[in-house]
């Protein structure tokens, strides 16, 4: 096969593979080291999101990674050898890795990867990859149901830009790329755009042995901050509407206070009563735009990207609304008219582009039947990610009271959000869909974009706000001011001038930063000289955050892993104190460290935690012997009262 993709482009070959999971990365790597190892040639990759288990940075983190790693992913997990080459900054200069996607911070020490980075909405990506040089051949992995002739595929994991692609280079009359299959057997089997038949590709071949693992996200942890942006979040999402989330703590919050409206809503109204203290203007907001009933109507899902939450929410009986491609039928059901059965019949509660999540959730997928597996659909990333196409009214009719929910790492006080890239340039990550599920919610009749945020961050061994006065890059301009959202409440800035916006986003900042922020604001004009931070913003603090919370989370309803974890109990205890040691490292703390090695202390679970380390009673060397020391000093310092 290699010999054929290469016979392709002669001495200049572009290939591009799916982003996330849908890689061949055994067939990726053979390529690679071909080029790499024939100067001569060159090869570009077009991609995104090129996924890599994280590598242990010390002993230390060794010690606890090697385990963990070779538990969920395989001890021989097949890396991408560009990415590995990428991250030591040894890509030959002969070969281009042409990403629009990073995983999230992989890539800011990566010389080569910042330079080919390639800014771009999702939705244009066909276009330009159809606009730019000749692509000779697409790779991904496939899914197969049957056998023989009768064998159908499906795209599974990233029918997203594949088909997009080809039909925008088919548009220009360039010749089709050399669609290639590697059909992996524990790929799920998903219908919608994804299902193809074996004329699709130009070559199909079996994944090889040893088989490529899937790339399995680790279930992450939510601490209490994250659980009241979630909470907030919650509040938000109307009955019987539309509901877009991403992925991480911040997604994973949202979806266990969205369980905890349906399942426990008594204790879910008490939880929000604690939390924003019968603020009124929340009240109006969330009367307006949302509610905090169980869900009756349920919700439709419409999301780039499919992952776990959207499993638990359907196990939850909250995924349900469904949703019809008969425009006659869409508009009947929109006006509560009764429809025959017969015509009832191809409805879908979710769609989406691709997907990536843990272990529990591919098994999920893989074991979906009847109208749970019929029901749930993966299409072009031009139907998820945006309104055109011809499309329109039937999508905004299935897409009724949406609610887009993303995140972003800074945010300004005239409402514009930075989530990509840092003010240097360095990118972080990707623009991805985030634009444009901005712009669509302000297309929709009743669609809110919600960006989450937390109001702080560790920097340094500083606090710094994450809602400033101004900001060196953005993501998402002011003019797309929509809500956002922190653990210390909502701010609706959609349409409001400049002052109030300010206003609005000062009420959900830090307490320690309020007044800089409004002396800021002051001195340009865009508050009044008399203006006074209101008593409230004093009481945006993690500690009374923390005593409003707290008495809740002591009853189970705010858990730290809210879905499980594939962390062993002693990990999620070492977890915290290993965080804390490598953070007092780099920050230098001496006194603290030097008092965690002088007097560690005996925390429990203590013995079983250097036991995991390896650091257990038979260490023999000076070094291991103090290196246990400080990790019990650590667990000390971090236990849970």
């Amino acid at each position: 096969m290699i010999e054929r993709i290469l016979a392709l482009g002669g001495d200049r070959l572009a290939v591009a593979t799916p982003l996330g999971l849908g890689k061949p990365n055994h067939l990726l790597n053979t390529l690679y080291r071909r080029i790499k190892a024939e100067p001569e040639r060159r090869l570009t990759i077009f991609t995104a999101l090129s996924l890599d288990p994280p590598e242990a940075g010390s002993d230390l983190e060794r010690r606890f990674l090697e385990p963990f790693l070779a538990r969920q992913f395989g001890v021989d997990y097949p890396r991408l050898d560009y990415v590995v080459d990428l991250k030591a900054n040894r890509l030959p200069a002969n070969i281009c890795i042409l990403e629009f996607y990073f995983q999230s911070g992989a890539m800011l020490r990566s010389a080569r990867a910042q330079r080919d980075y390639a800014s771009m909405n999702y939705t244009h990506v066909a276009r330009d990859l159809a606009d730019g040089q000749t692509l000779h051949a697409i790779v991904q992995l496939v899914a197969r149901r049957g056998s023989g002739g009768a064998a159908r595929y499906s795209l599974s994991c990233n029918p997203d830009v594949t088909l997009d692609v080809l039909d925008a280079i088919a548009a220009r009359g360039k010749p089709r790329p050399f669609v290639v299959g590697v059909v992996h057997p524990d790929l799920p089997f998903l219908g919608g755009d994804a299902e193809v038949g074996a004329e699709f590709f130009d070559a199909l071949i079996e994944e090889g042995e040893p088989k490529q693992p899937l790339f399995a996200l680790p279930r992450g942890a939510v601490d209490l901050a994250e659980h009241a942006i979630g909470l907030y979040a919650s509040t938000l999402v109307r009955d019987g509407g539309t509901l877009q989330i991403g992925i991480g703590a911040l997604s994973d919050a949202i979806v266990q206070a969205l369980l905890l409206r349906h399942r426990r809503n008594a204790e879910y109204l008490d939880l929000l009563r604690a939390l924003h203290g019968g603020n009124t203007a929340t009240d109006e907001l969330v009367a307006r735009w949302g509610g905090v009933a169980p869900f009756a109507r349920g919700l439709y899902g419409a999301s780039e990207m499919v992952m776990d939450g959207f499993m638990h929410l359907r196990r939850a009986g909250i995924l349900t609304r469904k949703v019809y491609d008969d425009p006659d039928v869409q508009r009947a059901l929109d006006a509560g008219v009764a429809v025959e059965p017969e015509r009832l019949r191809g409805g879908h509660y979710l769609k989406g582009a691709f997907f990536l999540g843990s272990k529990e959730f591919y098994a999920w997928l893989r074991e979906l039947e009847g109208e749970d597996h019929s029901g749930l659909v993966m299409s072009r990333v031009s139907d998820v990610n945006q309104l055109y196409g011809g499309r329109e009214r039937l999508d905004a009719a299935q897409r009724r009271d949406a609610r887009f929910f993303n995140t972003c790492m800074v945010a300004n006080l005239l409402g514009a959000a930075t989530s990509d890239a840092l003010e240097d340039g360095r990118v972080v990550s990707g623009v991805g869909g985030q634009y444009n599920f901005v712009a669509m919610a302000h297309a929709l009749d009743g669609g809110r974009s919600v960006l989450l945020l937390r109001a702080t961050r560790e920097s340094g061994g500083r606090v710094e706000s994450n809602i400033r006065w101004n900001y060196g890059h953005t993501t998402i301009p002011r003019h797309l001011r929509d809500i956002y959202i922190t653990e210390y409440g909502i701010a609706d800035v959609r349409g409001k001038s400049d002052e109030a916006c300010i206003r609005e986003m000062l009420a959900i900042s830090d307490a320690r930063f309020v007044d800089e922020l409004a002396r800021t604001a002051i001195g340009a004009g865009k508050l009044p000289r008399d203006f006074r931070v209101p008593d409230a913003c004093r009481r945006n603090t993690p500690a009374t955050l923390a005593a409003n919370l707290a008495p809740f989370a002591t009853r189970g309803l705010l858990p730290s892993f809210p879905f499980g974890s594939d962390f062993t109990v002693i990990e999620q205890r070492l977890l915290p104190a290993l965080l804390w040691l490598k953070r007092a490292m780099g920050e230098r703390r001496w006194p603290a460290l030097l008092a965690a090695v002088v007097a560690p202390g005996n925390a429990p679970q203590a013995e079983e935690c250097l036991n995991r380390l390896q650091l257990g009673a038979g260490v023999r060397s000076l070094s291991e012997r103090l290196l246990a020391r400080t990790v019990r000093g650590a667990l000390a310092r971090t236990e849970r009262r």
